[in-house]
Parts: C-alpha cells; sequence; structure tokens
C-alpha cells in the first residue's frame, strides 16, 4: 500500500515544485514589468513637461515676432505717409529708422521693383523671434512624439504585467485541491502563457 503510494505522492511533489517555480519566477517578471511601467512613464510625463515648456518658449518668441512686425508697420506706414505728403527729407529720416530686419526686406522688395504689396510680403523679411519660434516648435513636437512614445512603452508593459497577473491565477488555481489531471492542464496553460509571455519580453526595450 505504501508503495502503492509512493509514486502518486512523488508526481504530486514534482507538480507542486513546478507551481511553486513557476509562482515564482513569475512574481518577479511581474514586478519587473512594474518596475519598467514606472520608469518608462516618468520619462513620458519629463518629455511631456519638457514639450509644454518648449511650446512656451515657442508661444514668447512669437509674441517677440509679433511685436517686432507691429512696430516695423508702424515705422513703414510712416513712411508712406511722408511719401504721399511729398516729404523727402521726412521720408528718409524715417527710412534711415528701419530696423535691420525691415531694412533687408526694403532692399529686396525696392530691387524686385516693387512687385509684392510691400516689404513685409517679402521673404527676406524675418523680425526677430521668428526663427527661435520655429526651432521651439519643432523642438517641442519632437519632445511630444517622444514622450507618446515613452507612454506607449510604458503601456506595454503594464499589458504585461496583467498577462502574468493570469500566470499567477491560473498557478494559484492549479493548486487548490482539483484534480491532478485538471491541475496540469491548468498549470501548463500558465507555463505557456509564461513562456510566450517571457518571449515577448525580450523584444522589448529596458529603463534603468
Amino acid at each position: 500500500m505504501e508503495q502503492s503510494t509512493r509514486p502518486a505522492r512523488t508526481h504530486s511533489e514534482a507538480h507542486e515544485l513546478v507551481a511553486v517555480i513557476l509562482l515564482s519566477l513569475v512574481a518577479v517578471l511581474t514586478a519587473w514589468c512594474g518596475f519598467q511601467s514606472t520608469k518608462w512613464g516618468g520619462d513620458s510625463s519629463v518629455a511631456f513637461s519638457e514639450a509644454s515648456a518648449a511650446r512656451i518658449g515657442a508661444s514668447d518668441y512669437e509674441s517677440e515676432a509679433r511685436d517686432a512686425r507691429m512696430t516695423d508697420i508702424a515705422v513703414y506706414t510712416q513712411w508712406v505717409i511722408a511719401g504721399a505728403d511729398e516729404d523727402p527729407t521726412l521720408a528718409d529720416y524715417i527710412r534711415e529708422r528701419f530696423s535691420p530686419e525691415l531694412t533687408v526686406a526694403f532692399d529686396a522688395w525696392q530691387a524686385d521693383g516693387m512687385q509684392e504689396r510691400g516689404p513685409f510680403a517679402m521673404k527676406e523679411y524675418v523680425p526677430p523671434g521668428t526663427e527661435e519660434r520655429e526651432e521651439a516648435t519643432k523642438h517641442a513636437d519632437e519632445l511630444h512624439a517622444l514622450a507618446l512614445d515613452f507612454n506607449d512603452k510604458g503601456d506595454a508593459y503594464s499589458l504585461m504585467t496583467v498577462l502574468f497577473a493570469l500566470v499567477l491565477f491560473l498557478a494559484a488555481i492549479a493548486q487548490r485541491g482539483i484534480s491532478l489531471l485538471g491541475s496540469r492542464i491548468v498549470l501548463g496553460l500558465g507555463g505557456a502563457i509564461a513562456v510566450v509571455g517571457l518571449i515577448v519580453l525580450f523584444t522589448f526595450p529596458v529603463r534603468f
């Protein structure tokens, strides 16, 4: 009698050992996925904050360019009025006080035969802050895209956490007094899911 029960006991012990090993391994993998999800989520938050700061900087540069344009328009308007009043002395006086950016565009406009409606329609007119705004906006877009990428990676690790939690559930069920065959089926299913999850996990980037 004792000899007949020994193989069954051995199989049961081996079964429990496999379940414990699976539980331990998956617990470690779950913790690792949670850690990676937190790291990627933190990097995503930092990138989103930096993108927001860059957009604020771009807005400041846009305000600078707009103010410079308004000032140049006001000075140019006085030059037009002086020309309409046939006062060349005043027109020359005002012309000498054009900003460097307006001077470049004005000269290009005259060299082009004044075909455009004014110097502000020329591509040569670039008020201060314009190039900085474009660079800041581009940088903000890049940071925003990077933040979204970090967020996607964190979500992927979170999904793996759910997958490994399922394995933990199956491994726990396999130890809850069900039939040996049913326990082996449940444990095998959990092990298969764990192997697939581990293979997928190897394809994920790592953050320390």
